[in-house]
């Protein structure tokens, strides 16, 4: 079946076997296989997003975590257009960790996890790829001179085997001759690398003196290239001007057949007048359309406007690509960015990609880019936070990355609390420094009913275990006066089996919190008459002992302790208590929780 396919390690339905799923938290889909025969099960679980669990790949939600929370506190009264070089950064920012974790695997891909990682670097640099498009026709909005120089540098990036040649060819004993030479002269001239192929070029005119005039002629025409500065005070208009005159000397000089007696440089003059045959041979060196668009661009359009990519794009796409080749969903997904179609491209993404962390911050970002205003879904939340809050349901599988979801659940304002309240109660509490962690979470956020349940799941925990300290303050935490009531029981039943108190010190500084319950109150209130018949403070003692039998708030199991801890009192040589002596104040011991009854405010004859 369909699982089959999707884990290879699950075996298909067959005679003898039967197999059954339920969905857990973050999509985890559960196949069960009986084996009738051998009468044993085994238990296959079907991650949909088994990211979250690569050690490396964790750093990357990490460290993109920081960036997402700062991002949200960039400032609304800001206008967007004063924003966007915060954007362009923070996107950078993204970028530059993604780059980190894919350098890392990719030193990590020994022999036997070669195929997995590699997988996973793949997916990475596609991520990358695609990110660092969207942030150049997206975010950073590249107008009509500098966008080409930004998509140089794009392909640039994504396209570094080039210099691995080139150190290749440099490492040799004669560089001029390495079997390697002009295809790293030509790719540097296709990437528009000018400086770099003129220093190569050296080496082949000194191999070569008699053809140092022809050598001499392709390096002034490669000075001479034109680059836009968008930092100048040129104009577009007069950069296009100075562009199509040195086009023109270039042409003159390939009709003026100044390069034929040499194939190379004749070559290297056809790509500088942008012909598409002589491009179009340069497949294996470009690899791809996109490399093919840009180099195009290049020697053709170098003041391509936004809005005219997509013409460019689609014919360099057919182009390029055989007719009998099927286009790659990355392939859909460039084209799409091409067309300035932002929801396809997230569109695309969310069914290609293997987790919602690339479209759940991507899209965050757009969004503060006032990119994303106008889709809503038809549930009512917008596209941002309908990924983010896929992504965040993803991280709480995690029994770490659970926390960074937390803040993603915050800036969900629609339904975020909703999905923190209902994600939260599934986060297993395995120890009670975790079951503090998420009820610090809880209660930072105002969630009662969360709160309560946690303390009550823990304080249940700890009565099994017999831990009445643990489970007395989890329940105290809870305010929960009926279990309160059951544990300060059970301390008083040990009391009583033991004649000691086990976890003094929580009782001894219970404060307010022994107002919860009668039960709470009278045994914080025993334990200090305790302390102070330890101390000698006998009429102290003995006022408190006398309130303790009056108030009606000991177990009817304990009176007869209580008559028998007056005994050493009774016993002292100076009176303590008389009919005389004034009754102590209950109303100061006790708080409008406890109402003792006043008809039986007396001494009892034992003590008279």
């Amino acid at each position: 079946s369909c699982a089959s396919k999707c884990h290879p390690e699950i075996p298909a339905v067959s005679t003898g076997k039967h197999m059954g799923f339920a969905w857990g938290p973050g999509d985890i889909l559960v196949y069960e296989t009986l084996y009738k025969a051998k009468g044993s099960s085994l238990i296959h679980e079907v991650r949909k997003d088994e990211d979250i669990y690569s050690p490396i790949l964790r750093k990357l939600f990490n460290e993109s975590h920081h960036i997402f929370v700062g991002l949200q506190t960039v400032g609304e009264d800001v206008p967007s257009k004063n924003k966007k070089p915060q954007f362009v950064s923070i996107s950078k920012n993204y970028r530059s960790v993604i780059r980190a974790c894919m350098e890392e695997l990719q030193q990590l891909a020994d022999a036997e996890a070669a195929t997995r990682l590699g997988n996973q670097v793949s997916i990475l640099l596609a991520i990358e790829l695609i990110w660092n498009l969207c942030e150049v026709l997206f975010i950073d909005a590249a107008p009509a001179g500098s966008l080409l120089l930004h998509l140089l540098d794009w392909v640039r990036l994504h396209k570094a085997d080039v210099d691995e040649k080139t150190r290749e060819v440099l490492q040799s004993e004669s560089p001029a001759e390495h079997h390697n030479y002009w295809d790293v002269v030509v790719s540097y001239v296709l990437q528009g690398r000018v400086e770099e192929a003129r220093q190569m070029l050296v080496k082949q005119a000194n191999l070569h003196p008699a053809a140092r005039g022809m050598f001499k002629l392709m390096d002034k025409l490669l000075s001479k290239m034109p680059f836009y500065n968008p930092r100048s005070t040129q104009t577009l208009t007069e950069f296009d001007v100075i562009w199509r005159h040195w086009h023109e000397e270039v042409d003159r000089c390939l009709q003026d057949n100044s390069f034929s007696s040499n194939q190379h440089l004749e070559f290297i003059c056809k790509i500088l007048l942008g012909d598409e045959d002589s491009l179009l041979e340069c497949k294996d060196l470009l690899g791809t359309w996109y490399h093919f668009l840009v180099t195009r661009l290049l020697f053709c359009h170098p003041t391509v406007k936004p809005t005219d990519l997509h013409y460019y794009a689609q014919s360099c796409m057919t182009m390029f690509l055989d007719s009998r080749s099927v286009s790659e969903p990355l392939d859909s997904i460039l084209l799409a960015s091409f067309e300035f179609d932002i929801h396809q491209v997230i569109k695309d993404c969310s069914i290609v990609l293997n987790n919602w962390w690339f479209v759940a911050h991507l899209t965050d970002l757009l969004d503060h880019c006032k990119l994303l205003q106008s889709h809503n879904l038809h549930f009512g939340s917008n596209l941002r936070e309908f990924l983010l809050l896929e992504y965040a349901s993803g991280l709480f599988t995690h029994h770490s990355l659970w926390q960074l979801a937390v803040d993603y659940f915050d800036h969900c304002p629609e339904f975020g609390r909703v999905y923190l309240e209902l994600q939260i109660e599934r986060v297993p509490l395995e120890t009670e420094r975790k079951a503090l962690k998420v009820l610090r979470v809880c209660e930072e956020r105002q969630m009662s009913e969360q709160v309560r349940s946690i303390c009550k799941i823990m304080a249940t925990r700890a009565l099994r275990n017999n831990r009445l300290g643990s489970a007395l303050s989890w329940s105290i935490r809870a305010k929960d006066a009926a279990f309160a009531t059951l544990i300060s029981e059970r301390f008083l039943q040990d009391y009583s089996t033991r004649g000691t108190f086990s976890d003094l010190d929580l009782i001894d500084n219970l404060g307010p919190s022994m107002l919860l319950s009668n039960r709470l109150t009278f045994l914080g209130k025993y334990r200090e008459f305790h302390r102070l018949y330890g101390q000698k403070h006998f009429s102290k003692a003995a006022k408190l002992l006398l309130s303790l039998m009056t108030a009606k708030i000991a177990p009817q199991s304990f009176w007869m302790t209580l008559l028998t801890d007056a005994l050493p009192l009774l016993e002292q040589k100076e009176v303590i208590s008389s009919v005389h002596a004034p009754f102590p104040n209950i109303r100061s011991l006790y708080s409008p929780m406890v109402k003792p009854d006043r008809q039986r405010m007396r001494p009892l004859p034992l003590l008279s």
